[in-house]
């Protein structure tokens, strides 16, 4: 690849052994390449496409955009409830667990208060003029997204602004209905799939019902995030770029960032509740920070996961202009 880049890699100890190591490692599907020159223009396209600034950007986007993405789904499910029959269970606050459950515990006391807001507000229904506004900003913070995809340093085609923004539009309404079905899905999966299970091992093996649900909900919970994680990423990359649709849908970039999403999700979590001090040193304003810190790490992980896709595009578009040669 870059022999000025290898020429200085090679004057540093152990990282020129490394470098030859890597060398050694062929990819079956790139006949020629190595897995040191996917790793070599993967870190040139984070460098070069100043990442952490585009992070940025999307993250602002996402946080503004993010209780427009309430109303909206708050609008919609006076519609969904009549269609959804628990046991004495409220939609609404199962809906509010389920969206709690992707952010981090220190963020839900404020974010429970600004949910229960939204919906004890009056509405004017599907018409409404906060209705549609909400459905604009949305599209806003997806336009972002894609934005921040197209200024990566190895995509070559971009879309016009009506185009792109077209796109924004469409994936918004696929990722709240999809994130509304997968609230359905999760509530009862809870109410009857997880109970049953529970009260069936405690009847058969004498297992302690309520600790069984606890940890039903908990591994339920963890499933329908990871679903939902790599489902939305994947749909992301997908319609993000004019040269997402050449790809796979399911792609490594969009395993790689849910598996991203997992970790981090659980480490900042725990660094919250045991080590940070938001609430004592910013009060009430500590919820908003944590949550603002939380969407600007994910927004650089859904790049980095992105990046590695564009990569492995570039390097395929390498390969078939190496074969053609």
């Amino acid at each position: 690849m870059s022999v000025a880049i290898e020429e200085q890699l090679e004057k540093i100890p152990v990282v020129n052994w490394l470098v030859r190591l890597l060398k050694n490692i062929q990819l079956k599907a790139f006949e020629g390449f190595s897995f040191y020159d996917l790793l070599e223009m993967y870190v040139l396209g984070i460098v070069k496409g100043t990442l952490s600034t585009r992070a940025s950007s999307i993250a602002f986007s996402l946080f503004m955009a993010l209780f427009p993405l309430i109303i909206f789904l708050v609008t919609l499910l006076p519609f969904v409830i009549p269609y959804i029959s628990l046991e004495g269970g409220d939609f609404d606050k199962q809906f509010l667990i389920f969206l709690e459950s992707f952010l981090p515990t220190a963020t839900s006391d404020y974010f429970e208060v600004i949910y229960t807001q939204i919906k004890d507000q009056k509405r004017g229904g599907l018409l409404s003029s906060a209705f549609l506004v909400s459905i604009f900003l949305v599209a806003n913070g997806v336009n972002a997204i894609f934005s921040g995809f197209e200024n990566s340093y190895h995509v070559e085609l971009t879309r016009n602004f009506f185009r792109q923004y077209a796109y924004a539009f469409m994936v918004g309404l696929i990722l709240s209905v999809l994130l509304i079905l997968g609230a359905v899905a999760f509530v009862y999966f809870e109410f009857y799939v997880v109970e049953y299970t529970s009260e069936y091992f405690g009847k058969t093996l004498g297992y302690d019902i309520e600790k069984g649900d606890t940890i039903g909900i908990q591994v339920t919970k963890i499933l329908f995030f990871t679903v939902l994680s790599y489902l939305t990423t994947a749909i992301l990359y997908y319609f993000g770029t004019a040269e997402g649709r050449k790809a796979r849908f399911f792609s490594a970039g969009a395993l790689m960032t849910t598996l991203l999403f997992l970790l981090t999700s659980y480490l900042f979590g725990v660094y919250v509740e045991k080590f940070a001090r938001y609430n004592e040193f910013y009060g009430a304003l500590g919820g908003l920070l944590i949550l603002m810190v939380f969407i600007w790490l994910n927004s650089n992980i859904l790049l980095l996961g992105f990046e590695l896709n564009a990569t492995l595009n570039s390097l395929k578009k390498k390969h078939e202009r190496k074969m053609e040669a």
